[in-house]
C-alpha cells in the first residue's frame, strides 16, 4: 500500500465512522526517518479532527475509537497514530 492509499484508506474510515466537520490526514513518516517503525514499513500519521459524534465523549475515549478503526493496520501499515481533535468554537 502506498502512502497516499493510506491517507485515503484513514480519510475513508474516519468519514465513514464519525461524519467529521473537519478532517485532516497527514502522513509525518518523513520526520521520523531513523526511528524503528519507520524502517519497518510503518507509517507515522497524524489526525485532526473535529466530529459532532465525538465531542460528547472523554478525550480518552475519543482516542479509543477512533484508534479502533485501525486495529487490523497496526503496527503494520500505521506505526504511530497521533491525534488531535477540535472542539467546536
Amino acid at each position: 500500500m502506498t502512502p497516499q492509499e493510506r491517507v485515503a484508506l484513514i480519510q475513508h474510515r474516519l468519514e465513514n465512522a464519525f461524519s467529521p466537520q473537519y478532517l485532516n490526514v497527514i502522513d509525518e513518516s518523513d520526520q521520523h526517518i531513523g526511528h524503528a517503525g519507520h524502517q519497518g514499513g510503518g507509517r507515522h500519521f497524524a489526525v485532526i479532527i473535529s466530529a459532532e459524534s465525538l465531542s460528547h465523549l472523554s478525550r480518552v475515549e475519543a482516542h479509543r475509537q477512533i484508534y479502533a478503526q485501525f486495529t487490523d493496520l497496526m503496527p503494520d501499515q500505521i506505526h504511530a497514530l497521533r491525534i488531535e481533535i477540535l472542539q467546536k468554537s
